[in-house]
């Protein structure tokens, strides 16, 4: 039965659904049989069964934290699993493994970060840390991939809150900027009110409508982050808000969410109101190490500006994709796709997105 081999939570949260499913999407798609997956901040174990279905040899699972380590040791072994496994206590935001895992350098097909990579731009040098960690554990060809706030959907929808609360308050107190972003699911308020988005360092907190209390998370700043990847050895392949990556690839998933649960999707598969918020808070990333032996190294592809209208795409979400119609689920066609720019996540301020390679 589909909603066991992917251990899909039957009672949790709209959010924990559609984050689940979003793991489980990017999983099925980037992952082979018999791949070495090296899992950055894997604590909780709540992925042991995604990993299994999809038939990977060997999982490398890094966390910064004894418990989480222990949960996802436990979670393994009292399921038994298809694939060996190997645990390290050790943070890849602030340690060197190829000094302290020595043994583990190139020896990776996939690195993946699916819950924390936000936390990594506290500051710069953890960011660095964090990439040059990657690109060491990665062997050549090999992709980093993964799921983290989208920081150009957020901070646009705080510039909005900013420039609504000043037309209609000439008349309150000057230079006091709101600080907090409220829907139906979720409220996000930022710690320090400014106007002005940081490259690293810009705190702000997320609460759910189910949460007891609120995540502390730092923005990620998109350039920053494919230039310190390209330093560190890494090019970018793609970045996408996680409801522009369901319609792209709905013909293959539509029916997948609507195993995690109801009213997350309608009928013909297409995203509900609340689903469509939430979903759009976070985005994909993805990028590969070039193997010069097999083909030409990457090169960060040129983005060309565009002016993202959120209502214009969800009323073209309303229709059948191309590729949709042609049943096109290959997950190569999902690589072949990158190339096909959209820009740097749409929605957000111009220097969250880029006319030119960096």
């Amino acid at each position: 039965m589909v909603m066991a081999s992917y251990g899909i939570p039957r009672t949790d949260s709209i959010q924990h659904r559609l984050f689940d499913f979003a793991k489980t999407a990017l999983i099925k798609i980037f992952s082979h049989p018999y791949a070495t997956v090296c899992d950055l901040y894997c604590g909780g174990g709540a992925d042991a069964d995604k990993w299994d279905a999809v038939q990977i040899s060997h999982y490398i699972g890094i966390d910064d934290s004894s418990s989480g380590i222990n949960e996802i040791r436990e979670a393994n072994e009292m399921q038994s699993k298809n694939y060996t496994a190997e645990y390290f206590e050790v943070d890849p935001c602030s340690e060197n493994l190829e000094t302290q895992l020595p043994e583990k350098a190139n020896q990776a097909d996939l690195v993946c970060c699916l819950q924390h990579l936000q936390s990594c731009f506290e500051t710069e040098g953890r960011a660095r840390r964090l990439l040059h960690n990657v690109s060491s554990l990665l062997k050549p060809g090999g992709y980093f991939f993964g799921i983290t706030p989208d920081s150009s959907t957020i901070w646009a929808k705080y510039q909005k809150n900013v420039e609504a609360y000043h037309n209609r308050s000439s008349s309150m107190k000057p230079n006091i900027v709101p600080n907090c972003i409220r829907s139906e699911s979720y409220m996000i308020t930022f710690e320090v009110e400014e106007e002005k988005f940081p490259l690293f360092g810009k705190k702000y907190q997320l609460k759910f409508a189910s949460d007891v209390s609120p995540e502390t998370h730092s923005l990620v700043h998109f350039p920053s982050l494919i230039r310190l990847a390209r330093e560190a050895g890494l090019e970018y392949v793609e970045m996408q808000n996680l409801t522009e990556f369901y319609d792209d690839n709905r013909a293959q998933f539509a029916g997948m969410l609507m195993n995690f649960g109801p009213n997350l999707v309608d009928p013909r598969g297409r995203l509900l109101s609340r689903s469509y918020d939430v979903l759009g808070l976070y985005t994909t990333f993805i990028f590969q190490k070039p193997d010069p032996d097999v083909t030409p190294p990457l090169t960060t592809p040129l983005l060309q500006e565009s002016n993202y209208n959120h209502d214009e795409r969800e009323r073209q979400g309303s229709g059948w994709r191309d590729d949709e119609k042609n049943g096109q689920t290959d997950p190569s066609l999902r690589i072949a796709k990158i190339s096909e720019q959209k820009g740097i996540l749409g929605p957000g301020p111009a220097d969250l997105r880029f006319a030119e390679a960096l």
